[in-house]
């Protein structure tokens, strides 16, 4: 039996793929201090919390930069990889970006583990760039205790059109072209409780590329985009608000979420993450009454590689969604209204 299949690569991780990613609170905190020293080239950067920063050339081209990586989200060193490539990637076609070359980061316990792991990390993310159409031209590796993996990536828009997440109108209807739950699911991975199926599920979701869903709605001309990662739904869909100076109604039946995890979210196998991004927003949601504990933790789970979010002018957004549903499990969640009181509405 090869050495690798006895490893649980999440054992060695604190936290799970985004879920260990900074609370939103500790990271404005800190931005808040810094966010007025962006480069006079930098259009539009981490102060304007949108997915991606945009650099402009001295001929007026524009570049689009990201950077992404966790610790082991699943115990597959290869589908880890792929895992954290793909989330890497996102960022860039969430602005409805062409990504045109990577970098590796890559943190690894070379003592404690055979070098094969690291290489089906690295093949992984490969994968995953191959399917994009860019290559990965090198990066950066360190020893460390805890592994962990990602990508920097540059990209550029395409057609000269970039889908910022400050864009939202008023009437839009807001569209999620995956189900939520990787935080959910994958803290029951960590703990042995997943079953197979859960666990293909999950990773299958984690690892699908958002090209094709950028691709499609760059045809609509929609408004805004995101994509939902470590601050949730809600946190990710409030910086859309808030970038808007608009508000959102949600309907909480219309969302769909992974096998098993409305099951394990009453058992409260919740990340940490999760919990944090719930406190953190709670005072600019307002909950139905009816709604439970556990499933306003649904609505913050900290997403790994999570799919966009939409905003769609309202006469096209039916139209889109059946596109979307084509080759994704693309789904309306609720609409854009005028500013309220608090930022979003849940029903």
């Amino acid at each position: 039996m090869d050495k690798r299949d006895k490893i649980r690569l999440t054992q060695y991780s604190s936290g799970a793929g985004w879920a260990c990613k900074l609370s939103p609170e500790t990271l404005s905190q800190v931005l808040r201090s810094i966010n007025n020293q962006s480069n006079k080239n930098t259009n539009y950067g981490f102060e304007n919390f949108d997915d991606c920063s945009i650099y402009s050339l001295e001929n007026g081209d524009e570049i689009i930069q990201s950077v992404d990586f966790f610790t082991p989200i699943v115990d597959d060193p290869y589908d880890f990889g792929r895992i954290a490539a793909a989330n890497s990637l996102s960022d860039i076609y969430a602005m409805g970006g062409m990504p045109l070359f990577a970098l590796n980061i890559l943190a690894f316990p070379s003592d404690d583990l055979p070098n094969s792991v690291m290489e089906d990390i690295l093949k992984g993310g490969m994968n995953i760039t191959e399917k994009a159409g860019i290559p990965i031209l090198g990066g950066h590796s360190i020893k460390d205790k805890e592994p962990k993996y990602g990508l920097v990536v540059t990209g550029k828009p395409q057609n000269g059109n970039l889908i910022k997440n400050s864009g939202a109108q008023t009437g839009d209807v807001l569209i999620l072209t995956k189900p939520l739950g990787t935080g959910i699911i994958t803290t029951a991975i960590k703990k042995g409780l997943a079953s197979a199926e859960q666990l293909k599920e999950a990773v299958d979701v984690m690892s699908e590329l958002n090209l094709k869903a950028s691709k499609t709605m760059l045809d609509f001309e929609v408004n805004a985009c995101t994509d939902v990662t470590g601050y949730g739904l809600l946190g990710h869909l409030s910086e859309m608000c808030s970038s808007s100076n608009l508000s959102a109604h949600l309907e909480f039946d219309k969302i769909k979420f992974l096998c098993g995890v409305f099951e394990y979210a009453q058992k409260n196998i919740v990340p940490g993450g999760s919990k944090r991004n719930l406190d953190y927003i709670s005072n600019n949601i307002n909950f139905n009454e009816n709604l439970k504990d556990y499933q306003k933790l649904m609505l913050a789970d900290a997403q790994t590689s999570g799919g966009l979010l939409i905003s769609c002018p309202e006469n096209r957004a039916n139209e889109l969604q059946e596109v979307l549903s084509w080759d994704l499990d693309a789904f309306i969640i609720g609409s854009i209204t005028d500013k309220k009181e608090s930022l979003i509405r849940v029903d």
